[in-house]
């Protein structure tokens, strides 16, 4: 009887501990994977309001406490350009920016003048009213929605996966890199990114070349680099890595803008 007893109870302790374990958002075994923002698959997607901003319609998406576009804006202004200069890529990616042009500052900002002092806290650039231009700390924001632990300013482990769409990226590789899921309904799509020949930004008739497309997609912050004031920061995501990746890079380069809500 004794016997009997300790063996059921061994296997209770047994069962109660592989409870414990599973209930984890991070294990695929577990009731609630997924929920704690950072497991695959079972994230519910909220859609935010449509925005039609001079001409074009932008689903919304909601993370977290963001509510983000969907895609990448289509706006032409002066110092944004469609890849290879085909309309047809802007239709699918969207309008590449450098940085002045996404801030809607003037030109010399891409150079060795810091324009910090002209940024706003909530900066709206080339989005419409009521959304913005993410800041590192808006982008940082997204990331611990993705990933809570990520770091401020720096790579997100495993985030690029979960924004990239599904469709779009290139596949040459596929069996050895990281396909994306679009977990959240960001549908991060590879524009590419250009830049002019002689590393400054400027008019139409300056050479520009493009590269990329297919393999990487990358967003502007507000965020100068106080360091080197012809840098300012950016995120990206790749083909071959399943990071959303914190760097900064030239001014003058031409780069996706996601715009974000004020406030939800």
């Amino acid at each position: 009887m004794v016997l009997k007893f300790l063996l059921f109870t061994a296997i209770f302790l047994l069962a109660s501990c592989v409870a414990i374990e599973r209930n984890n958002p991070d294990d695929p075994g577990s009731p609630n994977y997924g929920t704690g923002g950072y497991g695959s698959g079972l994230v519910t997607i909220t859609p935010g309001p449509s925005v039609t901003y001079e001409g074009e319609t932008y689903k919304t998406v909601v993370i977290g406490t963001q509510t983000w576009f969907q895609r990448n804006l289509n706006y032409a202004v002066e110092g944004s350009k469609c890849y290879n200069n085909d309309k047809s890529y802007c239709d699918t990616y969207g309008r590449l920016y450098d940085w002045a042009a996404a801030m809607d500052l003037p030109e010399n900002c891409n150079y060795y003048l810091s324009c910090t002092s002209q940024v706003s806290e909530k900066h709206k650039g080339v989005c419409p009213n009521g959304w913005h231009i993410p800041s590192n700390a808006d982008w940082n924001t997204l990331m611990k929605s993705i990933n809570p632990r990520c770091s401020d300013n720096s790579d997100c482990i495993n985030a690029g996966t979960k924004l990239k769409s599904v469709v779009s990226w290139d596949t040459t590789f596929s069996a050895l890199y990281p396909k994306g899921t679009d977990d959240y309904g960001f549908s991060a799509l590879p524009s590419g990114s250009g830049g002019y020949s002689d590393g400054l930004a400027g008019g139409s008739s300056r050479d520009t070349t493009f590269s990329d497309v297919g393999k990487y997609g990358g967003w502007w912050s507000t965020s100068e680099n106080s360091s080197y004031n012809f840098y300012a920061y950016y995120r990206y995501v790749s083909y071959y890595t399943a990071d959303a990746v914190w760097h900064y890079h030239t001014k003058s380069t031409l780069d996706g803008v996601r715009c974000v809500k004020d406030s939800n």
